[in-house]
């Protein structure tokens, strides 16, 4: 399929805005990249979900840096973020906060929980119990929380960077399916390359201190204005009904496969084609192209398909059946 032509800029202003807001975000990884060595993947990945909307599962074993680049990532962004250890003894209200009975008024007032922040960082979301898990549910899908009956909206933008250990299930509670499908991306931070490692200790050598990014030299190179400007650009990103019909071939193939138990919903359909624009619009182009939608299958799909027991003792894995997925379905032209 040839590339549809570009859709008209409109105003020179709103071009530069766009550019700016581009350049600020591609700025970002050079930021991030004073503080933590390599990862670039779950970088693109954090800017794609923060272009979205979307909220993003991080999965890696301890000591690779999972904290830290969510914190890089707000201190280059000039975001407010919070952090939460999530615990066995954690309560839902620790999250998202409660009333508090103040003696001098003799009247409950509301008291916001760390959920009232632009990026907040879920530590270990699996060592909590369902229960205080599912109270981020109505916050990453409805962007409120509700205590006492009474709605209370919160910041924007806001996302949610949950980690979790993936070798490590001793005392966790797995995210179920309806939760795990409110995450936009799952990411893998994988240990680093020889080279990575060798320079990550000679930083350490050198003084650098993963608690003070301040003197680590990393400051914010864009800010709400630049993510709002890239949002607007990224929503007039052209989508053909080819690349319509390829995401949703992709996902339909996923739902016959036998290696599968569940599929891929409309929802992650729906998710797929927003990942795919925001990646089209970030690498300069204003409409989408098959390439657009492969390089965003894996990390958009892996966490929403269901792998059958015998398949799974097979040694099959969510990424191996996704791309035999796009291996098969054919590709627009």
């Amino acid at each position: 399929m040839s590339a549809p032509p570009p859709v008209p800029a409109g105003p020179t202003e709103t071009v530069g805005n766009d550019d700016a807001a581009r350049a600020s975000l591609e700025a970002l990884r050079s930021e991030i990249a004073k503080a933590v060595v390599g990862q670039d993947p779950a970088v693109t990945g954090l800017v794609v979900a923060l272009l979205c909307r979307g909220h993003v599962l991080l999965e890696g074993v301890p000591g690779v840096a999972k904290t830290l680049l969510v914190r890089a990532l707000a201190a280059s962004l000039d975001l407010d973020t919070k952090r939460v250890q999530f615990t066995p003894d954690l309560m839902p209200s620790d999250v998202t906060g409660s009333l508090v009975y103040d003696a001098r008024t003799a009247e409950f007032s509301f008291q916001p929980g760390p959920v009232f922040t632009n990026l907040l960082l879920a530590d270990e979301i699996n060592r909590t119990p369902p229960k205080t898990q599912s109270s981020l549910l109505e916050a990453m899908e409805e962007r409120q929380v509700t205590v006492d009956g009474t709605p209370r909206l919160l910041p924007d933008p806001f996302l949610v960077a949950a980690t979790q250990n993936p070798v490590e299930y001793e005392g966790t509670y797995p995210l179920p399916e309806a939760q795990l499908d409110r995450f936009l991306l799952k990411l893998t931070v994988p240990l680093p390359s020889r080279d990575e490692e060798v320079n990550v200790l000679t930083r350490h050598a050198d003084g650098f201190n993963p608690r003070d990014l301040v003197s680590a030299g990393v400051r914010p190179v864009a800010g709400p204005a630049d993510l709002e400007s890239a949002r607007a650009a990224v929503a007039k990103t052209t989508v053909s009904p080819e690349i319509a019909g390829y995401v949703v071939d992709i996902c339909r193939a996923t739902r016959e496969s036998p290696s599968l138990s569940l599929g891929v919903s409309p929802r992650g359909a729906t998710a797929l084609l927003s990942t795919a624009r925001a990646w089209a619009w970030l690498t300069g182009r204003d409409y989408v192209i098959p390439d657009d939608v492969k390089a965003l299958a894996l990390p958009t799909l892996r966490h929403r398909i269901h792998l059958r027991p015998e398949a799974e003792m097979e040694g099959v894995t969510p990424d191996s059946v996704i791309t035999a997925v796009l291996a098969h379905v054919p590709v627009p032209r």
